[in-house]
């Protein structure tokens, strides 16, 4: 990373460029001979009072005290990437809200106020893509008194790390009290390799329906299903369920979910017994759905995984899926989780 003119180190970013992608150099120790150096790249969301905050990628905010800065300048608002579809965060972020979609929903400008009692916070979070039509204040007071009357916590989706993703929202929702609670990334990749895999996909079942055999391996699904996770589950342009049926009965080994929406292909609820792990089962389900969506015209796929689910994230890279970039819900303060 190239800071210097003339061989000189010079920060060329000022209060100004909030809002920007921005890398800076810092001190790590104070102005000693010895001291070291790091590097921050992120979003530049605040520079008040001497202190800098900068939002990285993964939506972890970092403060900079203004007197460790010894270089910094704006960069290119996202890298190229090498492998993938192109797709925009706010493309992708309306895409996935289609193959999730609420019970319940309402405009509040151009934001999405979604309720499905309760059944995930996917289905029972603001999307907040674009401007709510008011000042934001009063939107999170109408967000909040929203949700109360549905006896629901107050949630916002916000993305980080790309292109047109919301960083200085949650900048603004941080300064205000509300709480980070769970944090996931949205992963793409190219569909037909996904299809190609070398996969026994022969005991496999595909349905347009949502049944009851399935939803007994489905985690979420403790004791009687409601109906609000029935409706989002079967919600969505063109939906599919996959199912593997264990050997003598009883809940299944392996389901799967996949809902086709123009050239994009969603994955869900991928979930394998536990004793049936490493077996292949989850790989089968994945390539038996995405052929399906190749015949229906998909190129592309996505999903969406939370950030420390490290055995997900080592089996989606090995089909060839990277991180486009992460998403957040942020909660009310003093409001109780559901």
């Amino acid at each position: 990373m190239d800071f210097t003119t003339g061989g000189r180190l010079e920060v060329r970013i000022t209060p100004d460029d909030v809002g920007k992608r921005v890398s800076v150099r810092l001190l790590t120790e104070d102005r000693v001979p010895g001291a070291t150096f790091t590097d921050v790249v992120g979003v530049l969301t605040s520079w008040t009072e001497g202190t800098l905050s900068i939002t990285r990628r993964t939506g972890e905010p970092v403060r900079v005290a203004e007197a460790s800065l010894v270089a910094g300048k704006v960069v290119p608002a996202a890298p190229a990437r090498r492998r993938g579809p192109a797709a925009s965060a706010p493309e992708l972020d309306r895409v996935a809200a289609r193959a999730w979609p609420p019970v319940t929903s309402e405009p509040l400008g151009e934001w999405t106020l979604r309720a499905s009692g309760g059944f995930t916070r996917r289905a029972n979070s603001v999307l907040p893509l674009g401007d709510p039509g008011m000042g934001l204040d009063e939107a999170l007071r109408r967000v909040i008194e929203w949700y109360a009357v549905r006896e629901l916590p107050a949630y916002i989706q916000v993305s980080t790390g790309a292109e047109g993703t919301q960083e200085l929202l949650a900048a603004e929702l941080e300064s205000r009290g509300w709480i980070p609670e769970v944090s996931s990334r949205l992963e793409i990749a190219a569909l037909a390799p996904i299809g190609d895999l070398d996969a026994d996909t022969s005991a496999v079942t595909l349905s347009r329906q949502l049944d009851d055999a399935w939803l007994t391996r489905y985690q979420r699904s403790s004791g009687e299903p409601s109906p609000e996770a029935r409706t989002v589950l079967s919600g969505g342009p063109a939906v599919w369920f996959a199912t593997i049926a264990a050997e003598g009965g009883g809940a299944p080994a392996a389901i799967g979910r996949c809902v086709v929406d123009g050239r994009w292909a969603g994955f869900t609820a991928v979930e394998v017994a536990p004793e049936r792990r490493r077996q292949g089962l989850a790989k089968a389900v994945m390539t038996a759905l995405a052929r399906k969506a190749l015949d229906e015209g998909a190129s592309a796929a996505y999903l969406q995984v939370e950030a420390d689910n490290g055995g997900a994230h080592a089996l989606y890279a090995g089909m060839g899926f990277t991180v486009h970039h992460s998403y957040h819900h942020w909660r009310a303060s003093g409001e109780d989780p559901r």
